[in-house]
């Protein structure tokens, strides 16, 4: 089952309705709507970039770039076997990625925040490989010897985190905030990538 059939099957009485969708590997917040209503003004809200969300995401490599916005289009293609594939085209749908370096391993690899201002299907994978800094444990548009090095340390899936999402409330303009602290597997990456450049510190 999927996340929604998996909500629906525990409450049968409600119309649960997800906001957004998480890629199958990725960890964090997800938004799901109580009733239809509320489902419309959340869908608008993102259309008219009303919506900050912001993921963790470790990549290939030391970014050397700072803050970088990544404004490339994304075009969905099929392949035959029905599976879903993103590439960056000039006539694909406008796409939009803010990176920003949190935390640097060496040459190996950098932890990153992204904010996303739109929601297009692999979207940070896609940009983060565009940029030559794939994400770890890709196996779609990754890089395969740097996921080998990553399941050395622990990697057991794709280290993508959706850390925060904060709007505000159609209607009233209050604003709501929710984040998800990183998952426990991902963070024990984290720390085994730290112990590891401390000893070959001289």
């Amino acid at each position: 089952l999927g996340v929604i059939e998996a909500l629906r099957a525990q409450r049968p009485r409600e119309t649960l309705e997800l906001v957004h969708r998480l890629d199958r590997d990725t960890s964090g917040c997800l938004l799901v709507a109580r009733d239809r209503k509320t489902l419309r003004e959340l869908h608008a809200l993102i259309r008219e970039g009303g919506m900050e969300k912001k993921y963790l995401a470790l990549v290939h490599g030391h970014w050397p770039h700072g803050e970088m916005r990544i404004d490339v289009p994304l075009a969905t293609d099929r392949r035959r076997s029905g599976e879903r594939h993103v590439r960056a085209a000039s006539d694909g749908k406008q796409s939009l990625s803010i990176f920003r370096p949190l935390q640097f391993f060496g040459a190996r690899a950098t932890l990153m925040e992204v904010d996303i201002r739109t929601g297009r299907t692999h979207q940070i994978r896609v940009h983060a490989s565009h940029a030559g800094h794939a994400l770890a444990g890709d196996e779609k548009y990754g890089d395969r010897e740097f996921n080998r090095e990553m399941r050395a340390f622990g990697l057991g899936r794709l280290f993508l985190h959706a850390h925060s999402i904060a709007f505000d409330w159609p209607g009233s303009g209050a604003p709501a905030h929710f984040s998800a602290p990183l998952s426990a597997d991902l963070k024990a990456v984290l720390d085994a990538l730290q112990s590891e450049r401390r000893r070959r510190r001289p």
